[in-house]
């Protein structure tokens, strides 16, 4: 291979960036892989710059080998920084050192391009909410700037008129590339998914979108794509991808559960009147078997019990659940083409037995031998809050074997995040990806380190004093450290919370008390409450998971970090405790492999929040008292950041008002001060 280390360093440079070890480490390890054809579990912390690290030796693999590679993120915003900004350079760089220049493509799921059949009549408009939620396959990550947020107060029907503009000019037919974005709701208006597509029936095939996406994708050297579609293909529908011997999983801390949501389905009595409607509006179809089993279904899951079915269904579920499935299977062979129809006919009969097919595969899944033969986890899940009915909800126990077989076997693999080490090992990790169950492909994991100064730029306070979590949310004692570090920090806070509630609780008592902005997750469009947190130094944002991972405020607006609890699973979820209890059966410890795991994974990435470029100061706050005092809390803390620790409530609470005063000395003033820990933070502590 051409000398990568060069190419490497003129990519770099073309970035105006600097070189950095951690980035050279990676992209040596990543070149051996490709060389040997194995599996590379490579853990770079923030500001390594891995893209580069993996796209030097990938894109020049690719060229000179003639080996396509295929790149999957886990968000839209990496997406498009691999694909515009930082594959386009080292294209270049790879270009002038090898004379071979990388052709490099991006591919989305089927809904994610514009379809012009659609827009031009040949579907009927879709006039209720989607039978099944579309699957993370359309790569839309909802905390995208512009993903899915409209212009202020226009109408669906104003963004369907923009929409149909818009698909005069576009060139790619990409949601992404569509400023603002729009709804979903408006975007089904002008998509359809693989199974609603007329495939080479469609009188305009030779101008659609996603087929000429694929097209480009089986022409090109470097596939870049999401994990959604890593899922489809996972569940077995390799054809998904074009085909590749290397690939590369950035984000890879995220891939399992991708897959898992993958392959996930829920039945109500509700999606199976929707079906049946759509079947008897658009293809004429009606089924008395279907009215039946809809009534049956809804009145059995009315008194069924929230919660796990390990012994799988009762008899009179199961009952509905054959009539669907035998109401299905008759709809769907009712349901062939009618020669001389109507364009619009027929796109209305391709979208009704598109949802009558997915009716029928989940009813067979459900009625299948996986939740006996422990492949499946089945649960009946009740209605939180509005009208939504009960469902049966069904997911895989474990992804880890149709990840290796359908997504590692044959490849060399690169797997990189930000955290892959839980606990300080890599273990947990590669199990639930699949590698320990690739025999004929070694793995191992490398850990390239960070750039930023950890023990210098930041503190981890555990609240050790403090009561511990109940179950009906935070102590007053919690509450009240919570206002004095917000206070201490001068706002400028992120609150990592365990629930909504908790987070509302938090934003409503931090309002009462302290003098500055606060802002809480479902107030409005998670972008615009970022983008507010990020332009205001003195506002607090409060919220949960989604602000757990993939939130990136450097600079002081972010100088506090405070997490309410261990964010260990709920107790009653259904894949976790089944999970748990699979490893308890076979020896192992269900908590550490399952509750301890998931939880490292959340904390890491929680804490993470805090430092995000090498000027960034700051205190990450656990108010949670297990994590100093219980046996699993050196697990849980040896997965977060090595920020220098204390419990000393005071001393954390002084380094924050000294952080608010703007008294901190600059990084290359604090260079001397690299003693014994606590000597080290001297400048933040004060």
């Amino acid at each position: 291979m051409a000398d990568v280390p060069e190419i490497l360093a003129d990519a770099v440079a073309s970035l105006g960036g600097t070189a950095r070890q951690g980035q050279q480490q990676m992209a040596e390890a990543v070149t051996q892989t490709l060389d040997d054809g194995s599996h590379l579990l490579v853990q770079a912390g923030t500001g390594t710059g891995k893209s580069l690290a993996y796209l030097v030796p990938v894109l020049t693999h690719a060229v000179e080998s003639g080996r396509r590679a295929v790149i999957s993120t886990a968000t839209l915003a990496l997406q498009r920084q691999v694909l515009v900004h930082d594959a386009p350079r080292v294209a270049a760089v790879v270009a002038e050192r090898t004379g071979l220049r990388p052709d490099v493509a991006l591919l989305k799921g089927w809904h994610n391009y514009l379809c012009k059949h659609k827009v031009a009549g040949g579907y009927p408009a879709e006039e209720e909410p989607g039978l099944f939620a579309v699957s993370a396959a359309t790569g839309v990550d909802p905390a995208a700037p512009g993903a899915g947020v409209p212009t202020d107060r226009e109408s669906l029907a104003d963004q369907v008129l923009r929409l149909r503009d818009w698909a005069e000019e576009t060139g790619t037919g990409d949601r992404d590339d569509l400023v603002p974005g729009v709804t979903e709701r408006a975007w089904r208006q002008v998509a359809v998914t693989k199974m609603e597509c007329l495939g080479n029936k469609c009188p305009m095939i030779a101008e659609c979108f996603p087929e000429a996406a694929r097209q480009a994708a089986r022409e090109a050297d470097v596939v870049v794509t999401n994990h959604a579609m890593l899922g489809i293909a996972a569940a077995g529908s390799a054809n998904v991808l074009p085909e590749h011997e290397v690939l590369v999983v950035d984000e890879a801390h995220e891939l399992a559960d991708r897959v898992t949501a993958q392959a996930s389905l829920e039945l109500s009595g509700g999606v199976v009147e929707r079906t049946v409607r759509l079947a008897r509006r658009h293809a004429g179809v009606n089924s008395e078997t279907l009215d039946k089993a809809a009534a049956a279904l809804r009145q059995h899951l009315e008194v069924l019990p929230d919660g796990r079915l390990p012994a799988g269904l009762p008899a009179s579920v199961r009952d509905a659940v054959v009539l669907v499935e035998a109401g299905a299977r008759e709809a769907v062979s009712a349901m062939k083409p009618q020669p001389g129809a109507t364009a619009e006919d027929a796109g209305g009969r391709s979208m009704a037995r598109s949802a009558m097919v997915v009716l029928l595969e989940t009813a067979e899944r459900i009625l299948g031998d996986g939740v006996a033969q422990r492949r499946d986890v089945l649960w009946c899940e009740r209605p939180r809050i509005g009208s939504d009915q009960p469902r049966l909800r069904l997911a895989p126990l474990d992804v880890a074997g149709p990840m290796k077989d359908n997504l590692l076997a044959g490849r060399a693999v690169v797997l990189t995040s930000a955290t892959l080490t839980l606990g300080g090992t890599f273990d947990a990790m590669a199990r639930s990806l699949g590698l320990t169950l690739d025999e004929d492909r070694p793995w191992r994991g490398l850990d390239v380190g960070s750039p930023f100064d950890y023990p210098r730029q930041g503190i981890l306070y555990l609240a050790r004093h403090l009561p511990p979590p109940g179950r009906d949310g935070s102590s007053e004692e919690a509450m009240e450290e919570l206002v004095e570090l917000v206070r201490a920090a001068g706002g400028a806070t992120l609150g990592l919370f365990s629930s909504r509630r908790a987070a509302e609780a938090a934003a409503e008592r931090l309002r009462a008390e302290v003098d500055t902005p606060v802002l809480c997750q479902g107030e409005d469009q998670l972008p615009t409450l970022v983008r507010r947190f990020a332009d205001d130094e003195a506002t607090s944002l409060m919220g949960t998971l989604s602000l757990w991972q993939g939130v990136d405020v450097p600079g002081p607006t972010c100088r506090l970090v405070v997490i309410d609890r261990i964010p260990f699973p709920r107790p009653d979820d259904p894949v976790k405790s089944a999970r748990s209890e699979v490893v308890a059966a076979a020896g192992g410890n269900g908590f550490m492999s399952v509750a301890a795991t998931h939880a490292a994974l959340l904390l890491a990435q929680g804490a993470g929040r805090l430092v995000r470029t090498t000027t960034d100061r700051g205190v990450v706050a656990v108010l949670d008292p297990r994590l100093a005092t219980a046996r699993y809390g050196t697990f849980l803390t040896r997965s977060m950041p090595p920020l220098w620790r204390t419990y000393d409530g005071e001393t954390t609470r002084a380094a924050l008002r000294r952080l608010a005063a703007g008294t901190v000395p600059p990084p290359a003033e604090q260079a001397g001060a690299v003693g014994a820990e606590p000597e080290r933070l001297a400048a933040v502590q004060g």
